[in-house]
């Protein structure tokens, strides 16, 4: 399928591994411009060059911590006027609701709600003015179903669906749409991340926690990110103009929820 995004120019932030660089890959393939951004310079290089090897768009590089407001200074001179956005973050340290104190919370909230409503705020009115414009925040399936150990990403998130959900229906009229990618667990870092503290705390391997989790999963498989990045591209084509203000899971079926 054509996306009919040839030529358009994308942002795409934490977008040199895991979901990001899916969502990079597949705006790539479709003929998008990228400004790539991540922390690590050194993994940014590799990847943005990789991609232009494979895809033979242009790649701007834009390494910088997106959470803060210096880092998000640096990445919105860097990428201009864009067509496209895809805020993404790692997400904050699991733990018990008892670990956390404010200085935590407002560490999550800076980075999984604050830092992609600021970058929506930076770009959403020039591409109104364009009257042409896609937005897509990663979030996490805990949105739709809470994961006990994962309070501060819960908390942090839920404040980005609220804040999406009256936002999208404001810019709609001006072709603008803002939608949430909710994923479950895809084969990443933080995936293993997550896994080697279960596997730590149960006293077992790495692979064993994979199988555990994968069992619950119905698909029996983690996601790969190529299959999250088709689904940000498709949101971002304009095929998808009518898909207003949701939260779209790719999570195998582990939530089991009639809506």
């Amino acid at each position: 399928m054509d996306l009919g995004i040839r030529g358009r120019r994308a942002l795409v932030c934490a977008g040199s591994k895991g979901l990001g660089r899916g969502c990079a890959e597949a705006l790539a393939a479709a003929g998008v411009d990228l400004v790539l951004n991540a922390r690590g310079a050194g993994a940014l290089a590799a990847t943005a060059a990789a991609i232009r090897a494979a895809h033979g768009v242009a790649v701007t590089e834009a390494a910088a911590d997106i959470t803060t407001d210096t880092g998000r200074r640096a990445v919105l001179e860097a990428a201009g006027a864009v067509d496209i956005l895809v805020t993404n973050a790692g997400g904050p340290p699991p733990g018990l609701w008892s670990d956390w104190g404010r200085d935590d919370f407002i560490r999550a909230l800076d980075a999984n709600m604050l830092s992609p409503i600021a970058l929506m705020t930076a770009l959403l009115p020039g591409m109104a003015e364009r009257g042409w414009g896609r937005v897509v925040n990663i979030t996490s399936q805990s949105v739709k179903a809470p994961i006990p150990e994962l309070g501060l990403s819960n908390a942090a998130r839920s404040g980005l669906t609220g804040f999406v959900a009256g936002t999208a229906r404001q810019v709609a009229p001006r072709g603008v749409t803002i939608n949430n990618l909710l994923p479950g667990i895809h084969a990443t870092d933080r995936a293993d991340a997550l896994d080697s503290g279960v596997a730590r705390a149960r006293g077992i391997s790495l692979e064993a926690a994979r199988l555990a989790r994968a069992a619950t999963i119905p698909a029996r498989r983690y996601g790969t990110p190529a299959e999250f990045g088709a689904m940000c591209a498709f949101l971002c084509s304009v095929h998808a103009g009518f898909i207003v203000g949701q939260n779209i899971l790719l999570d195998g079926g582990a939530i089991n929820s009639t809506f």
